[in-house]
């Protein structure tokens, strides 16, 4: 008879995968969250909020993804939708390429799967924006199929359960975890097991200070009997985030502010923001605003308005905020990517965070 008791017996420690999803389950009928969409089995909607929740709290979550649906109720929907469209409604949740990954996603759904989501992993990670991971549970919770998860919360209980002292992100250590991760999964409640998982590392087994005494499974885990669950997983080696030193002018026009359109690809793409540059090495921001007003065609004068600090996930930006009032001009402010726009039409503009902050300097500077 095969055994098929995890490999611990050096450390006098056995477990089955059973032991954990039996202890698991239980656990999660008792104290699972009750979550929007977790009321529904339609895929779509398991699909949207774990696009949603890629980078993003729950918390965060929860009230746009019940905004989007009322704005894309359905899959047709959300793919014949303009892409501008889709960025609007996402704006505020960051990682912008999912908004993009989503709509033509929706796109693909639609024109190569006749608008019925893939029922296969295959299919489901020919879809831009499906990685392993959210394709296994979409087959997971939509259609109740057995299939392995690896977010950042599995990630961790698995690296705590099975004491992983290695990188987690090392690709020996990828495998492992995907190999734990396809052993663990239960076959007859895939659907619960996927969802109680995650709920495990998002409320219990959290980065930091880890609540073991409340965990089901704090008897078998081998982090906790060996008294190193606060050191797992280990953290890479903190790398040095650079800084950009940049300019936004808020020019005024008669009571209206210029503001443009990012490209549709790239960092940021679709969303707005003030007119703006990096300020040169060795330059003052002052006389970098200045060029950057020359090179616009406009003149007038500027002067400090403010100052902004925004964290992306790659860099710092130090944003300074030049304010000034220019006159007519028809070389700027007439494209479709251009508008002037009035401080109260600004606030219900999908902006993105930096730009979105100088807004509060706005009725400051005068």
């Amino acid at each position: 008879m095969t055994d098929h008791r995890s490999p611990f017996s050096d450390h006098g420690f056995l477990f089955a995968p059973s032991d954990i999803s039996g202890r698991l389950l239980d656990w999660y009928g008792r104290q699972g969250r009750d979550l929007p969409w977790r009321r529904t089995r339609d895929p779509y909607r398991v699909w949207l909020s774990e696009v949603m929740l890629q980078q993003t709290t729950v918390a965060a979550v929860v009230p746009y993804y019940e905004t989007f649906l009322e704005r894309f109720p359905n899959v047709a929907d959300l793919a014949a939708a303009p892409v501008e469209e889709v960025i609007e409604s996402w704006a505020g949740l960051g990682y912008y390429s999912r908004a993009r990954n989503l709509h033509a996603a929706a796109q693909r759904v639609v024109s190569l799967f006749g608008g019925s989501f893939p029922d296969d992993l295959e299919g489901l990670m020919s879809l831009p924006g499906v990685g392993r991971s959210t394709a296994g549970a979409i087959l997971s919770i939509a259609f109740d199929r057995k299939a392995p998860i690896l977010d950042g919360n599995v990630r961790r209980v698995l690296c705590r359960l099975y004491a992983l002292k290695e990188d987690p992100r090392a690709s020996a250590s990828e495998k492992r975890l995907w190999a734990w991760a396809e052993e663990l999964t239960s076959a007859d409640r895939p659907h619960d097991y996927a969802q109680a998982i995650m709920d495990l590392g998002a409320t219990i087994c959290i980065p930091r200070r880890p609540d073991c005494p409340a965990c089901p499974l704090e008897g078998l885990c081998r982090a906790r009997r060996m008294g190193v669950e606060a050191e797992l997983p280990l953290r890479r080696k903190g790398r040095v985030v650079p800084q950009r030193t940049e300019v936004a002018l808020l020019l005024e026009r008669e009571g209206r502010f210029l503001v443009r359109r990012r490209p549709l690809e790239g960092m940021l793409g679709g969303l707005w923001e003030f007119p703006g540059g990096g300020v040169p090495e060795g330059s003052e921001p002052l006389a970098a605003g200045k060029a950057l007003l020359r090179d616009m065609g406009l003149a007038g004068e500027l002067r400090p308005a403010g100052r902004v600090r925004h964290v992306y996930s790659h860099f710092r930006l130090d944003l300074h905020l030049l304010r000034g009032e220019v006159e007519e001009t028809f070389r700027v402010g007439e494209g479709a990517q251009d508008r002037w726009l009035s401080p109260g039409e600004l606030t219900v503009l999908p902006l993105h965070g930096a730009h979105k902050k100088a807004l509060d300097h706005l009725a400051s500077a005068v």
